[in-house]
């Protein structure tokens, strides 16, 4: 009972990241490739896929990896930290990988928010591989309800069955429904929070502000689990509230590809 459970779970991401070619017309994203054995790939937000087969026992111990993962697959990117979580989330489920490191730098080429690197543990190097490819591919969801103009952004993010990436980055329950909220500058991000409690009966997981569970970045973060009525309720009310507010600081905030929620 439990393998077909993981395999109807595993077949429902796989549907999801296997998206079809663009339509005549629609802005089409170049792929760029170099010889290396360890590039995979690249996706939006500068994000780049890569993959280690037999990572050198002197960095694995300095990385403070756990010693039967001697694969492993990376995701790093300047631009954007919840869209790669997010995806890395969905590639966990489909493949027999566990997150291993969820990091935040201090990023955004100039921008209010974070860069991210997440490394990927396998046994074999083709479950790394595989884990990078549906991240990437998942990349152009998860960017669907990030709203950006010349001042800042919103992002939020949701998921109806969190997982090991969810978990790992903020600690998230597993199998519950989770969003995120982000607002930058950060002021946004406050009152974007304060509408998602009163929006919904969801709980709270954690708050983070500039000088608080950031990398001093200019934003505030709110996540958030519950029943998934109210956890896309909670959203959709703070997506209205933070486009408008951003809007006032600037052009009218969009997405660069297809809202999700």
């Amino acid at each position: 009972m439990k393998e077909q459970l993981i395999e109807q779970i595993m077949e429902e991401v796989m549907k999801k990241v296997d998206v079809p070619a663009p339509a005549v017309g629609e802005k089409k994203q170049e792929k760029t490739f170099c010889g290396l054995t360890e590039f995979v790939g690249t996706g939006r937000g500068d994000t780049i896929g890569l993959v280690i087969a037999n990572v050198d026992p002197s960095v694995h111990e300095a990385m403070g990896l756990d010693k039967k993962y001697r694969s492993i697959g990376i995701i790093g990117d300047r631009t954007g930290a919840g869209p790669q979580i997010m995806a890395a989330d969905e590639a966990v489920k489909a493949t027999n990988t566990e997150i291993l490191k969820v990091e935040l730098a201090r990023d955004t080429k100039g921008g209010a928010g974070h860069g991210s690197l997440i490394i990927f543990g396998a046994e074999d190097v083709a479950d790394a591989r595989r884990a990078v490819e549906v991240a990437l591919k998942e990349l152009d969801r998860t960017f669907g309800d990030v709203y950006g103009n010349e001042a800042g952004h919103i992002e939020l993010q949701y998921t109806a069955r969190a997982s090991y990436a969810c978990e790992k980055a903020f600690n998230a329950p597993i199998g519950k429904s989770f969003g995120l909220v982000v607002g930058a500058p950060a002021a946004i991000g406050v009152v974007l929070a304060d509408t998602v409690v009163k929006a919904a009966n969801v709980d709270v997981i954690g708050y983070s502000s500039p000088a608080q569970g950031t990398s001093f970045s200019n934003e505030v973060i709110l996540t958030f689990s519950g029943d998934s009525g109210a956890v896309r309720q909670a959203l959709i009310a703070a997506r209205e509230v933070g486009i408008k507010l951003l809007g006032t600081l600037g052009s009218q905030p969009v997405s660069d590809t297809v809202p999700y929620i």
